[in-house]
Formats: structure tokens, C-alpha cells, sequence
């Protein structure tokens, strides 16, 4: 009885050691199907679609590296027992409308590394919302993916939704209430994108988050606006390093921001540095004074935007009272060559008029004839010579 029992011991550890991976008739044909983790493998494949013949007890269904331009409803029948899904890497331009509707069970679900071109609005609608977790990364294809997607989201249902990846989508603004029906939203990740500001209302909506990345995008400084937005996520980790950021007067504010209490808690403070100028570069910007950056103790009750303008302004006139008083002193020591130049320009001036009154009286004289038809030679205007001229200057007339 013993070693009947021995036997089938042996036997059913056989069985599990060398059947697992189950090569079975349920398995499609280059997949590989583990019963043991209830798992199924296709990858690259060079799969034109998601296999069909998918055995019932699979809870994982990983499908990558293959070439699958669109997947639709018809791609995923009766999987309703799968709870985790990838389909990153293949490909994939195009989501049809209720593509997963039939997987009742589905908590994660990832299509990273895809060219999204085209999402359906009610691509991601599963009856009763059951998905908890979706990453997006590197899989939106333009700006336009981005509008199906922020769309999708709120026609989806997903109101369940606990994480969502976003991150390396060169993503370089945010729509206004863009995670407005994702209540639930807990960690909100979008590293490696562009953005550069944060609008009021752009992470309206999740009452509950736990993490917001931001890290290596391309933000240089955080305004009055956007560190208000920050400031209601509550205690809220955030993730800020690796950005550009530009140390001068109009950072303090931001420094403060990151040593105040009221703050989200930052992950990577010690990652957020200046990226310029070059003299306080790879410096920790929360420990940059108003100093370091060029910046006067500012006024009370004045901004420090302000407060660098009228010190420029000040800047200004006093330079201007400089160039002032320094042409004042030239012309002082110079006074006798100006009294000089002043006097000639005088003179020149007096005799220029003088002659001009004297072409005057000439040619207004009524004693002057018609002009001649003579040869011309050096005949005025009335036909008279200069000697003529002389003559009649002297009140003489010609011939005596």
C-alpha cells in the first residue's frame, strides 16, 4: 500500500515538473501556456493577431514583440477569466470601440511601446470598470492620441482606475480636468515628457492620489499658478527631479515652496537642481539664496518681480544722470571754443542773409530792362553784366 501510495507521489511530481510549461492542444502554436501560474507566453512571434485558442484557466496573457496593427472586440472572446493582460511592443496603431468589453475580470492592462494612433472612445469600456492599473507608456503616436485618450478616459468607466502611466509620450501640456473621472487615481506617473507648466484644474478630479511623477521633463520654474496646483494635492509624494530648472530671483519663491510644510512631500529634493546659469549649475536649488542668484533682500509687501524691475529702473537713471552731468562738465571746460564757434556760425549766418537781401534788391530793380538777346556773355537774369551789376550796386548808372 506504501509504495502504491510512493508511486503516484512520484508520478504527480513528474507530472508537474515536466508538463509545466503544458504544451497542450488548448496552447496555440508558438505560444508557450503555463498551467502552474495559470500563465500564456506569445512572444515575438511575428503575430498578426492575438491568438484565439487561449486555454480557459489562463489569468495572464502576455503577447509581445509581435506585429498586431489593430486589435478589436473579436481579438479577446471568452477571456473572461483573465485578470492581467500585455500586449506591449507589437504594434499596434488602433483601438477599436469596446475592445476589451469581454474581459469582465481585467485588472492591469498594458500597451506600452505602441504607436497609438487611433483610440476608439469607448475603447476602454469593460462593464463594471473592473481595471485597476494602465500603462500607457510610449504608446501615444501624436498630440491627437492624446485627445482620443483623454477622451476614452472619461467615456471608459474608469472610475476604478488606481495607476496610470504616462510617462516618455513627449507630452507637452496637459488638458484642463484631463483626470477628472479618475476618482480613485492613486499614482499618476508622467516622467520623460515635455511638459513645461501645470494650468489650474490639471489634476482635478483624483481625490485620493498618492504620487504624482514629474520627474525629467522640461519645467524651469514653477509660477504662483502651478505651485497653488501642486499645493492641493494634499500630502500627495512628488516626484520633480531632472528638470531644466533656471535659478534667478523669480526661483525663491519655488524654493521656499519645496522647505515649507505645507508642500507635498518631494521624493527627489536632493535631484532638483539648477540647470543654469552656468555658474550654479548641478546646485541644490533649495539651497540657492537670494544672493546667489543676483537678488537684493526684497521689500516687504513688494514682489520679488517687481522689486527687480525698480531696481532697474533706478539703474537707469542713474546712468542717465551720469551721461548728463558728464556733457555739462565738457561744455563748461570747452565754454571759449563754444562762445567762438557760436560767434562765426553767427557771422556765416549774418552775411549769407546779407547777400540774399542784396540778390534781392537786384532783382526787384525796375530800372532793369527785358533781358537781350545779346551773345550772353555773362548776362544775369535782366540781361545785365556784372559790371553792370557793380555799377548799379553803387548807384551809378552804366556808362558814366
Amino acid at each position: 500500500m506504501a509504495d502504491h501510495i510512493g508511486v503516484r507521489m512520484c508520478t504527480f511530481f513528474l507530472l508537474f515538473f515536466f508538463v509545466t510549461p503544458n504544451q497542450c492542444m488548448q496552447c496555440h502554436f508558438g505560444c508557450t501556456c503555463f498551467a502552474a501560474t495559470n500563465t500564456v507566453r506569445c512572444d515575438s512571434k511575428d503575430l498578426r493577431a492575438v491568438p484565439l485558442s487561449i486555454p480557459g484557466y489562463a489569468r495572464t496573457l502576455i503577447v509581445t514583440g509581435n506585429n498586431i496593427p489593430q486589435i478589436g472586440p473579436d481579438s479577446f472572446p471568452e477571456l473572461e477569466n483573465v485578470t492581467n493582460i500585455c500586449l506591449s511592443n507589437n504594434r499596434i496603431t488602433e483601438l477599436g470601440s469596446h475592445t476589451f468589453s469581454s474581459m469582465v475580470s481585467l485588472r492591469s492592462l498594458d500597451l506600452s511601446g505602441n504607436p497609438l494612433a487611433l483610440i476608439h472612445p469607448e475603447a476602454l469600456s469593460i462593464p463594471g470598470g473592473p481595471l485597476l492599473e494602465l500603462n500607457l507608456s510610449r504608446a501615444l503616436y501624436n498630440s491627437t492620441s492624446l485627445t482620443d485618450l483623454t477622451t476614452a478616459m472619461r467615456w471608459g468607466g474608469l472610475a476604478g482606475l488606481v495607476l496610470l502611466d504616462l510617462s516618455g509620450n513627449r507630452l507637452a501640456l496637459l488638458a484642463p480636468a484631463a483626470f477628472s473621472r479618475l476618482p480613485s487615481l492613486r499614482h499618476l506617473l508622467l516622467p520623460h515628457n515635455s511638459l513645461a507648466s501645470v494650468r489650474s484644474g490639471a489634476f482635478a478630479g483624483p481625490r485620493r492620489l498618492e504620487l504624482l511623477d514629474l520627474s525629467h521633463n522640461a519645467f524651469r520654474a514653477f509660477p504662483a499658478e502651478a505651485l497653488g496646483e501642486l499645493g492641493r494635492l494634499g500630502k500627495a509624494r512628488v516626484r520633480l527631479g531632472g528638470n531644466p530648472y533656471l535659478c534667478s530671483c523669480e526661483s525663491r519663491r519655488f524654493a521656499a515652496w519645496l522647505d515649507s510644510s505645507a508642500a507635498p512631500r518631494v521624493e527627489d529634493a536632493e535631484d532638483v537642481r539648477c540647470a543654469s546659469p552656468r555658474e550654479l549649475r548641478d546646485a541644490p536649488l533649495s539651497g540657492v539664496g537670494a544672493r546667489a542668484v543676483g537678488c537684493g533682500v526684497p521689500v516687504r509687501g513688494v514682489p520679488a518681480g517687481e522689486a527687480s524691475l525698480q531696481t532697474s529702473y533706478a539703474l537707469l537713471g542713474l546712468v542717465l544722470g551720469f551721461v548728463g552731468m558728464v556733457s555739462v562738465l565738457v561744455l563748461y571746460l570747452n565754454r571759449k571754443g563754444m562762445k567762438r564757434w557760436v560767434a562765426e556760425t553767427r557771422e556765416a549766418c549774418r552775411d549769407a542773409l546779407a547777400g540774399y537781401h542784396y540778390r534781392y534788391e537786384i532783382d526787384t530793380d525796375p530800372r532793369r530792362g527785358p533781358p537781350s538777346d545779346g551773345d550772353g556773355v555773362g548776362t544775369g537774369r535782366f540781361g545785365t553784366t556784372p559790371a553792370d551789376v557793380r555799377l548799379t550796386g553803387t548807384g551809378m548808372a552804366p556808362g558814366n
